[in-house]
């Protein structure tokens, strides 16, 4: 069942765009778990501690980083696997799921390296409600948060921790993107699906469910080395045996906030990104 219309190759981002807007404060309360070295509080509690004290707008702190975030790191590995599994499909339109792995990891690393300030900043705006006055840094956007970085602790700074967000950044697009393709291929040779909002749901709730699962431990790590102070840590294997002291359920803290964010960013995400390929896709000839 060959498709009518391909994606454009910022079809990804405006999709990522639109479904932070709905998951941001899932967003900051798993980055709030994920902070916290001594289990003290459960996401639910968390949230209504956080309303309490800064009203509910908090929930959406730091919500223009999380899009520059999104605009730099989703566009890029979206468009770079849309582009290349459009030049290396076949006459029905097919890519061997090894191909879409590849795939799917050079285009994630590419997009979580390029990611990584707004990133660091989206980590830094969403913590700051939870940091005494004197500590908070008080950034009053996305952009303000990168130049003052820039100006106070200079460039390199804005790509700390940007192995471990480039490593998950590998595992997060292939757990999404390559089984995404993976499961709706398989799903649209049975009778029981077509191309349509329910086998979108169905591919992205699955896709939503592999990904946590892959990169919820590097996700610990990343957010801990993105949010620590200058010194706090001597580096990466210093923020493994850090977290590990909490027991290995430390590598998969606040996994359940992360899936409950991730499900329905991914499935917001690809429902978006198929409305706008069904719709604005650019027209392919029909397979012969």
């Amino acid at each position: 069942m060959s498709e009518q219309r391909a994606a454009r190759w910022y079809f990804g981002g405006m999709a990522s765009c639109g479904a932070a807007c709905f998951t941001h404060p899932l967003d900051l309360l798993k980055v709030h778990l994920q902070t916290q070295q001594v289990a003290r509080l459960s996401g639910g509690q968390m949230a209504l501690e956080i309303v309490k004290k800064q009203g509910f707008l908090a929930l959406y702190n730091g919500l223009s980083a999380s899009l520059l975030r999104q605009i730099t790191y989703s566009t890029t590995r979206f468009a770079i696997y849309e582009v290349m599994k459009q030049q290396m499909a076949d006459a029905s339109n097919n890519v061997p799921f090894y191909k879409r792995v590849l795939m799917a990891g050079f285009a994630g690393a590419c997009g979580g390296f390029v990611g990584t300030p707004g990133d660091m900043i989206n980590v830094r705006m969403q913590n700051d409600i939870k940091l005494p006055a004197d500590q908070k840094r008080n950034y009053k956007h996305a952009l303000d948060g990168v130049m003052r970085v820039v100006r106070e602790e200079g460039v390199p700074r804005l790509f700390r921790g940007a192995s471990t967000a480039t490593f998950r950044a590998v595992l997060m697009t292939i757990g999404q993107l390559s089984f995404y393709d993976q499961i709706k291929g398989f799903l649209l040779t049975t009778p029981y699906f077509s191309d349509n909002l329910i086998c979108h749901f169905t591919c992205s709730l699955a896709a939503g469910a592999i990904a946590t699962t892959m990169t919820q431990p590097v996700d610990v790590i990343k957010t801990r080395a993105m949010n620590a102070g200058p010194g706090e840590f001597r580096g990466l294997w210093h923020i493994i045996t850090y977290t590990a002291k909490m027991g290995p359920g430390g590598f998969f803290k606040g996994y359940v906030p992360a899936f409950v964010r991730l499900g329905p960013h991914t499935i917001i995400t690809f429902i978006f990104f198929e409305q706008l390929r069904k719709n604005f896709g650019i027209l392919k000839q029909p397979a012969a």
